[in-house]
């Protein structure tokens, strides 16, 4: 791996690419995927991991009855965490509109998903994750990288003062224990977009069955369980869940170069050189839901989920005739990455190397 892959910088500002380069470097991969067939539903594959999750998270329920008064519970709780977390990345497929031909289908079923199952609100989850598809690591338009508790680039590190400033410069070794609140976090910003003033579709369907579904997941830990076993149950499940959601989806673009709000930069490289692969086997496919492969998602991103892995040779050689940097790394090496880029934002983001999308853009 070259050295930037783990020092991003920031993208030049006011660049223009030429009309031809905007559409063409694009249009011709998308025609050769199109060509290949691989952009065809996969029924069989989503209907079995939907009824198999479903069933697992109905039998770990049915446990929690059945084991009654143990410590053992705590076993479940970690089990419905990682249930929980594949119904959140089969509601990701649906909003990506990835499972079925018909728009209401997919609406419908991520709407399901998160709100009756996950207990987030999916019109919150699809405006949220929508932005950052359209412009990921751009400063002021991607909400994953907009300020809050990490400062992930150097304008809001540069900002911060005192006690921040102290925890800013050592956030790296803070961000998977941060990940742990991270599902209470989401509980938390789903309940408040659907109660606020902004307009929320479907809201009259969002806010009974999300507070439903929230009040109902605690009230049953606390009518079956004594108070301290409910308690332990609901932080493993949350913490759990935070850290499997956030460990998916932060190191596929934590430390890729931050684009400034102003820069211009054409479809192909505004997804590719600013997402990072994440190599690995079925054990990685499972645990990141598919998303280990976020060039190729960001790219077609309505593609279903397992054809990803067969177009991933057809868009590294696409990004290799084009000079483009296809960066792709281990496991426990994009964590490593992560962790050292939080630890030093301003510098990291900054270091006078040759960075791949300044390179590309002409800099």
């Amino acid at each position: 791996m070259s050295a930037s892959s783990e020092h991003p910088a920031p993208a030049p500002t006011n660049v223009r690419r030429p009309a031809r380069r905007v559409t063409r470097d694009y249009s011709v991969l998308a025609k050769v995927v199109r060509d290949s067939g691989l952009n065809g539903r996969r029924y069989a594959y989503y209907w079995t991991r939907l009824i198999a999750t479903v069933l697992a998270f109905a039998m770990v329920w049915a446990g929690v009855v059945l084991l009654g008064d143990t410590w053992w519970q705590l076993v479940l709780a970690a089990a419905l965490a990682v249930v929980l977390a594949q119904l959140a990345f089969l509601g990701h497929d649906s909003s990506h509109r990835q499972v079925f031909r018909s728009r209401a289908w997919n609406d419908w079923t991520g709407r399901v998903l998160a709100n009756v199952f996950v207990g987030l609100s999916h019109m919150w989850w699809t405006t949220k994750h929508n932005a950052h598809h359209e412009a990921p690591n751009r400063e002021g338009h991607d909400p994953d990288i907009s300020p809050g508790v990490i400062a992930f680039t150097p304008a809001v590190l540069v900002s911060r003062h005192g006690w921040r400033r102290w925890f800013a410069r050592r956030q790296g070794w803070f961000f998977f224990p941060l990940l742990t609140l991270e599902g209470l976090n989401l509980h938390v910003a789903s309940v408040r977009t659907v109660l606020g003033r902004a307009p929320v579709v479907h809201r009259g369907v969002e806010v009974p069955v999300l507070l439903t579904r929230l009040v109902l997941n605690v009230a049953v830990l606390v009518i079956l369980l004594p108070p301290a076993i409910a308690g332990a149950f609901l932080a493993v499940q949350l913490g759990l869940f935070g850290v499997l959601l956030g460990g998916a989806f932060a190191p596929n673009h934590k430390g890729m170069p931050i684009v400034p709000a102003d820069a211009e930069v054409d479809f192909l490289r505004r997804q590719v050189l600013m997402s990072r692969n994440i190599r690995g086997n079925v054990v990685v496919d499972f645990l990141m839901g598919g998303l280990n492969r976020q060039i190729e998602h960001h790219l077609f991103p309505s593609m279903p989920r397992p054809n990803l892995r067969h177009i991933q040779p057809l868009v590294r050689e696409h990004c290799a005739t084009l000079g483009v940097a296809y960066v792709e790394v281990g496991f426990f090496a994009s964590y490593r990455i992560v962790v050292g880029y939080l630890n030093d934002v301003e510098h990291r983001a900054r270091d006078p190397f040759e960075c791949p999308l300044a390179a590309q853009l002409g800099r």
